[in-house]
């Protein structure tokens, strides 16, 4: 089973940004270590926003030290670049234009003025394995842990 964890970016990365981080967490997982195991890991980036970092548990698991050691390794990479990778309180969705990221109020408001509705996709990166993420990752609103939080 692979677990995973989401990190999102507070905006989009640019070309030269979305390189650097690939770069430095491509370097942290091929060195990413747990009890002295190996890990089998990998960093994606999808959207030039969503940190991806993936670890096969069926060679070796990752343990509460090693994750301390890989969010770290990213709080340092975000400084470098000036981006938010732990701001739990931003929101992120699609609309026609593309992926936006709001704050919780903002998200509240575009609801009440219908903006955002029961079907606008939302991102879950609250999910832990490879499975859920590509069956529940981008939902709609209605189908995501969003909707126990925000009236629609």
């Amino acid at each position: 089973m692979e677990r995973i964890w989401i990190y999102q970016a507070n905006r989009t990365l640019n070309t030269e940004e979305a390189e650097l981080l690939l770069e430095k967490m491509d370097k942290f997982t091929e060195q990413w270590t747990a009890h002295g195991k190996q890990l089998a890991a990998q960093a994606l980036l999808r959207y030039n926003q969503f940190l991806i970092i993936r670890v096969n548990e069926g060679l070796a698991k990752a343990t509460g030290c090693s994750i301390d050691k890989s969010t770290d390794t990213l709080k340092q990479v975000q400084q470098e670049l000036g981006i938010d990778f732990f701001d739990r309180m931003q929101i992120a969705y699609r609309d026609a234009e593309g992926i936006k990221t709001v704050s919780r109020p903002a998200f509240e408001k575009l609801i009440e003025s219908g903006a955002v509705d029961e079907n606008t996709i939302v991102f879950n990166n609250m999910v832990g394995n490879t499975r859920e993420l590509e069956i529940n990752w981008e939902v709609p609103l209605k189908d995501s842990w969003h909707a126990q939080v925000f009236e629609v």
